[in-house]
């Protein structure tokens, strides 16, 4: 089993939902953990959540890829080394492609798909360096299209596909990749706020509990693609 302590997270989109539920388990089992958003507000926030252990909050937004250089920068002064990286940052909206508008089409296209492009290009010498874990964060909404769901299932779709060819460029160096596609999530993602409604769906510590078994794999084994669902459908 893989030893964790003292190593060292990034997580993109760690101040909230999954990103934050990954960042709590980590930190339990003593990894350092850097978490990034595009608020320092949120940010500070989710340090006061996470409630201990070595926290670095960077602010950065995924979708530029100067501002990943210099968060994965940052960690590297801070840490002197990079294991793991949890590309998680997302955006969604949800309309029909007839009032799908550019904006928010661009947006989705750049969070979603260029980000985990532009972190793991900020990050691969690091990884090359400890031959760590780059995981990315999908969706089922990667392999499942979905009426108004045009824009959100192209780039995840992009990120499913991505991740997979990268698996294959990355084997080599030592580098373990994954993706993991989550299906119904209790998070705020979409403007939703949890309740005690959403006690069926997957929690954000679930996903972290996956992130942790990936981490605790035998170094021989690689399981690439990860569809997690709930275990039954909501039953209202």
């Amino acid at each position: 089993m893989e030893e964790l302590e003292g190593k060292v997270a990034y997580i993109t989109g760690g101040s909230k939902g999954i990103g934050l539920g990954i960042a709590a388990v980590l930190l339990e089992k003593g990894m350092r953990v850097a978490i990034t958003g595009r608020s320092e507000k949120a940010l500070g926030e989710a340090v006061q959540a996470l409630g201990g252990g070595e926290i670095l909050p960077l602010v950065s937004d995924v979708s530029k890829a100067g501002q990943e250089r210099e968060a994965i920068a940052r960690v590297l002064d801070r840490w002197g080394r990079l294991d793991v990286v949890v590309a998680n940052a997302g955006v969604g909206h949800f309309a029909p492609i007839d009032s799908l508008g550019e904006e928010a089409w661009q947006q989705m296209l750049d969070t979603n798909l260029t980000g985990v492009y532009n972190t793991l290009r900020a990050a691969l010498p690091a990884l090359k360096e400890s031959k760590g874990y780059y995981i990315t964060i999908a969706s089922l909404a990667g392999t499942n299209f979905f009426a108004s769901g045009a824009g959100y299932n192209a780039t995840k779709f992009g990120v499913v596909g991505f991740t997979q060819a990268v698996m294959l460029d990355l084997r080599p160096h030592g580098i373990k990749v994954s993706t993991i596609m989550p299906g119904s999530v209790a998070t705020h993602f979409n403007n939703h706020t949890p309740s005690a409604k959403d006690a069926w769906k997957i929690q954000p510590g679930d996903i972290g509990l996956l992130v942790l078994d990936l981490l605790q794999m035998h170094p021989r084994t690689l399981p690439s693609k990860i569809e997690v669902r709930p275990t039954r459908p909501d039953l209202k």
